[in-house]
């Protein structure tokens, strides 16, 4: 058992069902799967920005018709935020540059319809809630929530942005089967690369559907190797908290200190950032 060290951090106020988070410069951008905005919070001066990721966006936009961002990662100066999949209006990548805060919007519908292919995973099913890069490669975390429980990563090969956008690329599915909580088998909500090392959060949700939400029975973080996905640890860290989004914080020979997010699967427009210390 990993010793570790729950606590809030701060609350923010102007931002609901946050969905994913990264820290950058001493500001927190932070993505929520309600809203085609990304939020901007100055650690320093506690200040909150809005950047518009698409068209005629609004905080709470209907289920039926949101993007649903779920994944944010950082490559270089930009942060990639992703849409979970599942229907043709989540099918976008949108870039946000962080030296101009320009907005760039990509169609991934063939990449998602080639991972959907090798996963053997079904339209209503796919479910991407992480993303990070290394140097050559861009992993997806599948959240296996639905009916066939199809859990894992995908690891995607490629060269340019042409080639990514023309489909041409190689994939990779390795599927991860993660501890229960309660009697449902948590899964992937978010994960980060630190070094050679993915750490992940994972939420166990009393629901078979990808689209209705169910009972949070807990949240769990873990570690594992990128090159075997072999699992170093999982932690149980919360009962009741459905947390989605982490980012690191800190990190020292003793101790490595993430901020995490929580999607409070409600419209209200408060939320609370986690500080999460594990020690080592």
């Amino acid at each position: 058992m990993e010793k570790f060290q729950l606590t809030a951090f701060l609350k923010i106020s102007g931002i609901g069902a946050a969905s994913g988070i990264v820290l950058h410069n001493n500001s927190l951008y932070i993505i929520s799967d309600n809203s085609g905005f990304l939020y901007q919070y100055q650690l320093q001066n506690n200040h909150l920005s809005k950047h518009p990721l698409i068209e005629n966006t609004s905080q709470n936009i209907l289920k039926k018709l949101k993007p649903d961002f779920e994944s944010i990662a950082l490559k270089g100066n930009e942060l990639h935020i992703f849409g979970s999949g599942p229907t043709e209006n989540r099918n976008k990548k949108i870039i946000f540059n962080l030296e101009n805060n320009t907005v760039q919007e990509n169609d991934l519908s063939a990449l998602y319809q080639k991972i959907k292919k090798i996963g053997d995973i079904s339209d209503d099913e796919l479910n991407i809630e992480g993303a990070f890069y290394d140097n050559k490669n861009l992993y997806l975390l599948q959240r296996g929530n639905g009916m066939n429980s199809k859990n894992g990563i995908f690891k995607i090969n490629f060269n340019d942005k042409n080639q990514f956008q023309a489909g041409d690329f190689e994939v990779q599915f390795q599927s991860v089967q993660l501890p229960k909580i309660e009697h449902v088998e948590a899964t992937f909500t978010d994960a980060i690369l630190i070094e050679n090392k993915i750490y992940f959060l994972a939420c166990a949700e009393d629901t078979v559907s990808t689209y209705d939400d169910g009972d949070v029975l807990g949240s769990l973080i873990g570690c594992m190797d990128i090159e075997t996905f072999k699992i170093d640890f999982t932690q149980q860290i919360s009962n009741t908290h459905k947390f989605e989004g982490l980012t690191l914080y800190q990190k020292t020979e003793s101790k490595i200190i993430f901020l995490l997010c929580e999607d409070n699967d409600s419209e209200d427009l408060e939320s609370t950032i986690y500080k999460l210390t594990l020690t080592k």
